[in-house]
């Protein structure tokens, strides 16, 4: 079956370079390999072979220190959190099966299901960004294979609650229901992964939101190690490793998980107490700040579509949004937080006269 237009990654592969200030991006902001390489150095006589295939003892362990349980065999590495989904959903759907997902949410989590031939439910999130478990309880059907969720939620940033995942996992575990969490924006609370949590519930996360190291393209896979034996016979048709040179370059990052995190929190701080002064002088826009994540979707009341005000702000100013229209919502902008705090300041700054200008 053919594939949809992805409309965000299109949006962002068509418009990203023309930004002068990026208030989009769901990243934190980016690392250099100097400073990377100021926190430890690797060995320059490394052999650049494949290395261990399913990723370095050293990376895994890693890895497995963002969670509260697993071995080395619960682990799996991959080309980024994007390839992590796809190994998952080509290995264990199939025609026939059924999915549920959420809206907004990820196109990926839609898209790719439907192409492999499953049928997909797609509920969506209510007012303050929640999914409903009546909802799911309704959508549940004697097929249904997995649940897929992105938590905290792209693009609102909101994570689901407690008691949501709580209800889901008792509500799949009878039946042996997959729950695919992409958990790619976890790491700045104490929410707990869904693999530490249940049985079948599988994570995939990266490098690339919460320890600034998007380029590395460097992603993974945590789940039951049946499920993991299962996604490396996939994975031997997609790609052989993810190398000794990425396998390292990770592993330091890993290393000092816990001072990057802190720094990109912070920053996310900044930036977020920066948006709620700037609401206050702004009515036409509000937004739910999340608790602790490195993306918004920022509301606006003005008479024009999301696209239009996308395109025009950029042509006009340098700033740049991905219109909510990319998920299905229109009169929304995705916000990113994570990115450098004087840039935010100065692209809202641009923001506020484009929009004196453009609506009065």
């Amino acid at each position: 079956m053919k594939l949809a237009d992805f409309k965000v990654e299109q949006w962002m592969n068509d418009h990203e370079m023309q930004a002068k200030y990026n208030l989009t991006d769901t990243c934190s902001k980016e690392m250099s390999l100097k400073e990377l390489l100021d926190l430890e150095s690797i060995d320059l006589d490394m052999i650049l072979d494949y290395g261990e295939i399913t990723g370095s003892q050293a990376v895994k362990k890693g890895i497995l220190s963002l969670y509260e349980s697993g071995n080395y065999k619960q682990i799996t590495t991959c080309h980024g959190c994007l390839e992590a989904n796809m190994l998952v959903m080509q290995t264990l759907l199939e025609k026939g099966d059924h999915v549920i997902t959420f809206s907004p949410g990820y196109q990926q989590f839609m898209e790719i299901p439907a192409s492999l031939g499953c049928e997909v439910s797609i509920l969506p999130l209510d007012a303050h960004w929640q999914p409903s478990l009546e909802a799911v309880k309704d959508a549940l059907c004697a097929n249904t294979k997995m649940v897929i969720l992105n938590n905290p939620n792209n693009p609102t940033g909101i994570s689901f609650s407690k008691a949501f995942v709580q209800g889901l996992i008792d509500l799949c575990k009878a039946r042996k229901i997959y729950i695919l969490c992409d958990e790619v924006y976890r790491g700045f609370s104490d929410d707990k992964s869904i693999s530490d949590m249940y049985e079948w519930g599988i994570s995939t996360s990266s490098l690339s939101k919460t320890l600034s190291l998007a380029g590395l393209r460097y992603g993974w896979i945590k789940a039951d190690e049946s499920i993991i034996h299962q996604i490396n016979v996939r994975r031997d048709y997609a790609m052989i490793s993810t190398g000794p040179l990425m396998d390292a370059l990770a592993t330091i990052a890993l290393r000092h998980k816990t001072e990057l995190m802190a720094a990109n929190k912070a920053r996310i701080e900044t930036n977020k107490q920066t948006v709620r002064e700037w609401l206050k002088d702004h009515p036409h826009f509000e937004v739910q700040l999340p608790e602790a994540a490195t993306v918004s979707f920022l509301h606006f009341d003005y008479l024009i579509s999301s696209v239009e005000f996308a395109e025009d702000c950029l042509a006009e100013t340098g700033v740049f949004f991905v219109p909510g229209s990319c998920f299905g919502y229109e009169s929304y902008l995705r916000l990113g937080l994570g990115q450098d705090s004087e840039k935010m300041k100065e692209g809202l700054a641009q923001l506020s006269v484009w929009c004196e200008k453009r609506f009065g």
